[in-house]
């Protein structure tokens, strides 16, 4: 594994890229993030700059545009990036045509309201959504006339707000704690009211009532599930929220160890950042597990010009190898991947080192279920899942956990062609397979999923599914690295597309309980996030064939496990089984190597049942393998023989009966099928070694009736004049 920040070689789970996407530009005033067109902004006095940094970061200067002088609260360009808008201040947003650099604005009434932040909109009914402290005010932007039109004002109180474009969720906050939530999604499919809902903190003191503030919650999308993440500093956690269309519920609390935190979400994982020990916690929620996936791990900086990471030992070192501080106060964390470094004008990217998680734990069918879930960096994905099989057998484990792993692989592929290629969505839990009928969510509460009181902090895992790893590598898959081809794992991912299908075909895993609450009513479908009403399917997959898990598995061991296979016949066995059970075929190849096998073992007797069982499905490959293994096992060859008749391969049959010395029948059967890919030559060879006239005129009779164009080659006048000599 790569050396980050701390020694050479250090355990870490989550890191950035070095060098990051620099901007510190003299005289900007602030770093702005405008998820909806992924774009970096920087302000000046009189200009807007800007960086495209998705799909990668840019290497070239930033683009620009004029704009009038005045102060910058927020900047966000339209979703055609035909227009931008500037909150001037509290109490006016200028909106700004790129193309005639008309502008015009929208104001509130200084003594009564205050505009808290706007955001623009796919949604069909308004273009832009202007937050104020009184409510919403929707609004359609007319470039022609360079004038708005307001289309609706909602009327509430508002204490903050908080939005992503990746959801299209808008949350309100309001209330003297600002616990009470309003919330709306406006995406292209138009415009979902969410039922109010009441958030849940808990007291230090018995007389204090604390004020919950906007960063302490977070809106992410994981698996093309919405949820909402709150932090209750007083209990170290992280309260869980899903939304549906007509509920929100809560489904679980995710420790953090620490009241002072940051999250992100990276390639489906939420990512728990501790600021104060500077360790990154991962949590996957998809089999609804709420424990870490691992131990708190820190967070590392990869790239480093060498003598930079062997210096880097301590945090001045760490500080000075880049410039910055990890975790320091000007760090802002962008859902759901990026962090701002604004005191240095540093923008990275956050990743996931998959092969040190895959390392981290000895549960092989655990990480390769968690590594087909993953939908970046799909060359790593594939070849750690390959390693890792080819490990487990290599190292004997265990039947039964070679099996599973085998139908975790299968299963996946499996799903990916009923889905006609298109995704390897994940297999559906029970929550999000169950329709639950039943009575109203009352709309100022939050329908609890913790258990009773007593175990509120200890939520019940699904144990089919938890992935429950420690951060013991010692315990981990031996010699992983040597099996894996360090030269494909590029760690960093260009991908920005998310993968959100939260209504994904696939099936629930057996032994799953479900979580979902008996009370949602019959429109309790989960929420759709903006991304999967943009986006559709995920077309990438990191799926692996039964070809490739023949080339790069089983082709791979058979040299290494020559002197005893025993062990690798079992495991074809369990593969063939997986096979059939996912309703896939098998490569041809994969019968011929487990033949090969049995025949190395002088197994014969059991080639013929699965022969004849249909256990080794018949091909042309196996038939000729059939009788390459008979010339030292008579009947194994005629195994061969007949499959090869069998299947109407007549070409090979033919050639067999040759190589047999069998040319009559050969010719009979030629005669019979019309074979006329032989060469006339090896039959009239076989005649002639066998010394008989009557059969060398028959021969050349044959071919001169069925190839009239045989008379006039050379072989022909050749055994004519050898036939004359034997008369």
């Amino acid at each position: 594994m790569q050396g980050g920040l701390g020694s050479p070689g250090a355990l870490s789970h989550a890191y950035v890229q070095h060098p990051p996407l620099r901007c510190d530009i003299p005289d900007i005033r602030g770093l702005f993030y405008d998820d909806a067109n992924k774009f970096l902004v920087a302000p000046t006095a009189d200009r807007i700059l800007y960086w495209k940094i998705a799909p990668s970061a840019p290497s070239g200067p930033p683009n620009s545009d004029p704009v009038n002088e005045g102060p910058v609260l927020s900047v966000r360009f339209s979703l055609d990036q035909k227009a931008i808008g500037i909150q001037r201040s509290s109490h006016e947003v200028e909106f700004r045509n790129r193309e005639t650099g008309e502008a015009c604005s929208k104001k509130c009434r200084a003594d009564s309201e205050t505009i808290l932040g706007f955001f623009w909109t796919d949604c069909p009914t308004c273009d832009v959504i202007i937050i104020k402290t009184s409510g919403l005010d929707l609004l359609v932007y007319e470039p022609q006339s360079n004038a708005l039109r307001l289309v609706e004002s909602k009327k509430f109180n508002v204490t903050w707000y908080l939005y992503t474009h990746e959801s299209r969720l808008l949350l309100l906050a309001s209330g003297m704690q600002c616990t009470l939530f309003t919330g709306y999604q406006f995406s292209a499919g138009g415009i979902v009211k969410l039922p109010k809902f009441e958030m849940m903190m808990s007291k230090c003191e018995a007389n204090n009532k604390p004020v919950l503030a906007a960063a302490d919650v977070h809106i992410v999308t994981v698996y093309g599930r919405i949820y909402c993440l709150q932090l209750d500093r007083v209990n170290m956690a992280l309260n869980l929220y899903r939304f549906y269309r007509d509920a929100v519920v809560q489904q679980a609390t995710l420790p953090t160890y620490s009241s002072r935190i940051a999250v992100s979400a990276v390639d489906n994982l939420i990512m728990v950042h501790q600021i104060d020990a500077k360790v990154v916690i991962l949590y996957d929620v998809f089999m609804d597990s709420y424990t870490p996936i691992s131990a708190p791990l820190p967070l590392l900086v990869r790239g480093l010009p060498s003598n930079s990471r062997q210096a880097a030992q301590t945090a001045d070192h760490q500080s000075s190898a880049y410039g910055g501080t990890l975790y320091g106060e000007g760090w802002n964390f962008l859902i759901p991947d990026l962090i701002c470094d604004a005191d240095n004008g540093l923008l990275w990217k956050l990743h996931l080192d998959l092969e040190s998680i895959a390392a981290s734990t000895s549960d092989a069918p655990s990480i390769l279920e968690f590594l087909q879930r993953r939908k970046y960096d799909l060359s790593t994905v594939k070849t750690l899942s390959l390693a890792i099989i080819r490990t487990i057998i290599l190292e004997r484990r265990p039947i039964n956990l070679v099996a599973k792993a085998m139908d975790v692989i299968l299963d996946s592929y499996s799903r990916l062609m009923k889905m006609g290629g298109s995704a390897a969505g994940p297999r559906r839990t029970s929550e999000q397979n169950d329709q639950s009928s039943g009575q109203p969510v009352e709309g100022s509460r939050v329908v609890s999923q913790e258990p009773p009181s007593g175990t509120m902090n200890r939520p019940v895992l699904h144990t089919d599914s938890a992935i429950e790893v420690e951060c013991r590598p010692e315990d981990g898959i031996t010699n992983l690295a040597a099996h894996v081809d360090r030269t494909f794992l590029n760690a960093s991912s260009d991908s920005e597309d998310i993968a959100n299908t939260s209504r994904a075909p696939s099936q629930a895993t057996s032994g799953a309980t479900s979580k979902r609450p008996q009370v949602l009513g019959e429109d309790s479908r989960p929420l759709a996030s903006g991304a999967s009403m943009q986006h559709g399917t995920h077309v990438a997959s990191v799926t692996i064939s039964p070809i490739e898990m023949f080339q790069s598995v089983f082709l791979l061991v058979e040299d290494e496990m020559m002197g005893d296979p025993a062990y690798l016949i079992v495991v074809i066995m369990e593969f063939l089984r997986s096979m059939s059970k996912a309703g896939l075929k098998a490569p041809p190849n994969l019968y011929v190597m487990l033949t090969t096998l049995l025949a190395r073992s002088n197994r014969y007797a059991e080639i013929a049942l699965f022969v004849s069982n249909k256990i080794l499905e018949p091909s042309r490959e196996l038939a000729m393998q059939l009788v390459e293994l008979g010339r030292q096992h008579s009947l194994t060859r005629k195994l061969g023989v007949d499959m090869l008749r069998e299947r109407c391969l007549h070409h090979d049959y033919v050639a067999v009966l040759l190589q047999e010395g069998y040319y009559l029948e050969a010719l009979r059967y030629a005669r019979k099928y019309k074979v006329i890919t032989v060469q006339p030559a090896l039959f009239l060879e076989k005649a002639v070694a066998k010394d008989s006239a009557r059969d060398v005129a028959a021969v050349l009779s044959f071919f001169s009736e069925s190839m009239p164009s045989f008379k006039t080659t050379s072989d022909y006048g050749r055994y004519q004049h050898v036939l004359s000599e034997m008369v």
